[in-house]
């Protein structure tokens, strides 16, 4: 297992083509998948469609795209981390997919900010952005203890909506010179 990155408890490595069971064990779970799409996610989907997506990135945008994510203590996986390209070359978002099993543990946490740290102090990113559901508390705690910042609330317009789409998306985001004068604090 080659390592892209490694914080204090995880382990975070490309995905492979053999790794299809572990994106469906993931998105499986009803509570995983509630602030996403409310339910599982078809496993020709994820053949076909989610794990070919995030293989692509890889060569697309070298450094970015979806990583798997093992505990140090077992090699257990805990879900995924990643970044994103957007829109604005210098712009990446963050994000996570973690098994309930592993939730409450501080990993989303812990794996979020060292994904900004690479972000800004390895890929020569400008700025980091995440985006949730409003309702989804404990994403936006994440996203808070990580650094990131409240930037803005917004409402969109779904054609199936999830519970509590209602109150909206939110944005958090970091820009560089901010994490460079908080990491020299």
């Amino acid at each position: 297992m080659e390592t892209w990155l490694e914080t204090e408890r995880l382990v975070l490595r490309r995905f492979t083509v053999g790794d299809a069971e572990l994106l469906v064990e993931l998105d499986s779970d009803p509570e995983v998948m509630r602030f996403l799409t409310g339910q599982a996610t078809p496993r020709d989907e994820i053949e076909q469609k989610v794990l070919p997506e995030i293989l692509a990135t890889y060569a697309l945008r070298p450094g970015l795209g979806t990583f798997a994510a093992h505990t140090k203590a077992g090699g257990e996986f805990a879900g995924w981390f990643g970044l994103q390209p957007t829109r604005e070359p210098a712009v990446v978002e963050v994000g996570y997919r973690l098994r309930r099993a592993v939730w409450g543990r501080g990993y989303a946490t812990e794996g979020t900010r060292a994904l900004v740290a690479k972000a800004f102090g390895e890929l020569g990113v400008e700025r980091v952005v995440a985006q949730t559901m409003a309702v989804n508390t404990g994403s936006r705690r994440v996203m808070a203890k990580a650094g990131l910042r409240f930037v803005r609330l917004w409402h969109e317009h779904f054609e199936d909506p999830l519970p509590g789409t209602e109150h909206g998306e939110v944005e958090y985001a970091l820009d560089r010179a901010t994490w460079l004068a908080g990491s020299r604090a």
